[in-house]
């Protein structure tokens, strides 16, 4: 059996869906296709249930890319304002959390019933546990086999999403066929993911699981300021999944426990102030007492503040303000968030998100090289590049 559509779109994802919506508004004859029983799983389980869906503060600079002004053009195009409207036309109460992300009020399904319902609405057809078995080209038409079926369309759009969660179904069949094509593919990597370190830090941290605290994280030039979870499998929370979409293996990266306080100075104060006070009680000031008892036990640093040097102060203090350490890894794709890396966006215009090399093949979502920071940016790039490959395939 053949079958004849103006767009075939690979990945029933946000990114899938919004292109599916946008272009069957334009009268386009659309096939949405993806291997899952339930579609939009990886929507479904974000925001903890409830699907951290934008960002009201979303710019390019939120966005990892190897070409940085990639992301420009789309994210003009249909804004975290635009997404917002969607949402209030179809009456899903959401709120704000801490550094303008959105979630729903209720449940992440609301966001995947709304985007079914506007595939719906726009005469989108979709096929569910559908196991594409190749991709070709032929007679300017892109040709699709599932079994002894084919689908052929002036235009595909591959959404399939990156690495991350394999669990849902992640796969690199986007990426397979970029390569087969013709298009170069940015080496891939897990990105927002916790950290994992030797025996000796990953004690501490198995010692401390579950205490959390306001740190800076930084690699190079690059910090962020945000919560910081102990683990027993090393460090997570949102400063530590910021800073791994920068962190190269091999490299150090830097930890401020306490970026309010130049430590330092407290310390030869509180010398001063307070001579026979024992060290320990200080720097539980500082830190949480478990924590404080750790540092001062790693640094072999014990009894009155006025018996010690100032030079011991200063190495205490050092490892409180600027605490170095050398991460052996990270969890990997199981527990990572989104993938960096993926199609080189030179491969690609920015406008239409169509491959320069072959007129009507789109590659939009987590599949290209763009990461966006946490907090709601990820999802805006699917809505935005989705919307934007919507208009012209």
């Amino acid at each position: 059996m053949t079958e004849k559509y103006d767009v075939i779109i690979v990945g029933a994802g946000a990114a899938g869906m919004m292109s599916a919506i946008e272009a069957g508004k334009r009268g386009r004859k659309v096939l949405l296709v993806d291997h899952a029983k339930k579609i939009g799983e990886k929507i479904r389980i974000s925001g903890g249930g409830r699907c951290n869906f934008t960002n009201i503060h979303t710019n390019p600079n939120k966005f990892i890319s190897n070409n940085p002004k990639f992301v420009i053009s789309a994210l003009k195009r249909y804004t975290q304002n635009d997404f917002i409207s969607l949402i209030k036309k179809h009456n899903i109460k959401f709120h704000e959390k801490k550094l303008g992300q959105l979630f729903c009020d209720e449940s992440a399904q609301q966001i995947i019933d709304m985007l079914l319902l506007e595939c719906e609405i726009a005469n989108v057809t979709l096929k569910k546990e559908t196991i594409i078995a190749n991709v070709n080209k032929r007679d300017e038409k892109y040709s699709v086999l599932v079994d002894s079926d084919e689908y052929l369309s002036e235009s595909l759009i591959i959404a399939t999403g990156g690495l991350s969660v394999p669990k849902i179904g992640a796969s690199k069949f986007g990426y397979d066929i970029a390569q087969k094509f013709g298009l170069k593919v940015i080496k891939t990597l897990p990105a927002l993911v916790p950290l994992t370190f030797n025996e000796k830090i990953l004690a501490i941290c198995k010692e401390l699981t579950g205490l959390s605290l306001e740190a800076v994280v930084s690699f190079k030039k690059t910090f962020f300021e945000e919560g910081m979870l102990f683990t027993h499998r090393g460090l997570s929370g949102p400063s530590v999944l910021q800073i791994s979409s920068y962190w190269k293996l091999g490299d150090n990266i830097k930890i401020n426990l306490s970026p309010k306080l130049e430590v330092k100075k407290f310390l030869n104060d509180r010398k001063i102030s307070n001579p026979k006070q024992d060290i320990s009680i200080i720097v539980s000031e500082i830190l949480p007492r478990r924590l404080a008892h750790i540092i001062c036990n790693e640094n072999n640093v014990s009894g009155n503040i006025c018996e010690l040097s100032n030079k011991i102060l200063g190495g205490l203090s050092n490892s409180i303000n600027d605490w170095s350490i050398n991460p052996t890894g990270s969890e990997g794709y199981r527990t990572a968030e989104v993938t960096l890396g993926g199609v080189d966006t030179e491969e690609i215009s920015s406008k239409t998100m169509m491959s320069k090399k072959h007129p009507g093949l789109y590659f939009i979502g987590e599949v290209v090289d763009v990461t966006g920071h946490l907090g709601g940016y990820n999802f805006q790039w699917a809505w935005s590049s989705g919307y934007v490959a919507g208009q012209y395939a």
